[in-house]
């Protein structure tokens, strides 16, 4: 019989977690201490408590809150490589959007946001080849196969490949979210490709 002074061992001792359980953890836990706490608030310690683990399992697989940081996000990022392919650039444009408003407002996009704004101007450059290899370059790839797609079809005009096309909805996404503190309802993403995107591609000129 157990006396009853014995603490029950699966109650109170937590599995113990090895490889690739127990990193998934502890980037999990960093990822939720950048959404809640934010840069400047995220700690060793805090990620390890998020994590239940101990510092030192942290330590022994990053030496730094930067490196760590970098490959939460690396890990938590979306994928951002599946082209929609919807039978119109309107609606793959639309649905491209989506997926960025999406990303956007996740858990990883909190994270990331709180990254570039927090970071001061030597910290974000680690982070720089995350966010361009991670997020930038495909969006950028994705635009082009999409307008691309739209040519073919005979929907969007021959000069329209152009970097200021391809600029357009990321720089429209990131200001009105940033500076205007919109969410970017489904209505106003409707409203954005109709009024802008569609007419500035359209075939034989906006």
């Amino acid at each position: 019989m157990v006396p009853p002074h014995w603490p029950a061992a699966s109650a109170q001792t937590p599995s113990r977690r090895r490889g690739a359980v127990l990193e998934r953890a502890i980037l999990e836990a960093a990822l939720e201490q950048l959404g809640s706490v934010g840069w400047n608030g995220l700690t060793m310690e805090g990620v390890a408590a998020g994590a239940r683990t101990g510092k030192a399992a942290v330590y022994r697989r990053w030496s730094s809150k930067e490196d760590l940081v970098a490959d939460a996000l690396r890990s938590g990022l979306p994928d951002f490589h599946t082209v929609p392919d919807l039978g119109s650039v309107r609606e793959d444009l639309l649905e491209l959007c989506r997926r960025a408003r999406d990303a956007m407002y996740s858990r990883p996009g909190s994270a990331l946001r709180s990254v570039i704004h927090e970071c001061d101007t030597k910290q974000a450059e680690r982070f720089h080849a995350v966010i361009i290899k991670g997020v930038v370059e495909p969006t950028l790839k994705m635009l082009r196969e999409v307008v691309n797609r739209g040519m073919e079809r005979g929907e969007v005009r021959r000069d329209a490949a152009n970097g200021y096309i391809f600029d357009a909805i990321p720089a429209m996404m990131m200001y009105r979210s940033k500076i205007c503190a919109s969410e970017w309802t489904d209505r106003e993403l409707e409203e954005m490709i109709d009024q802008l995107m569609v007419p500035l591609l359209r075939s034989g000129g906006p």
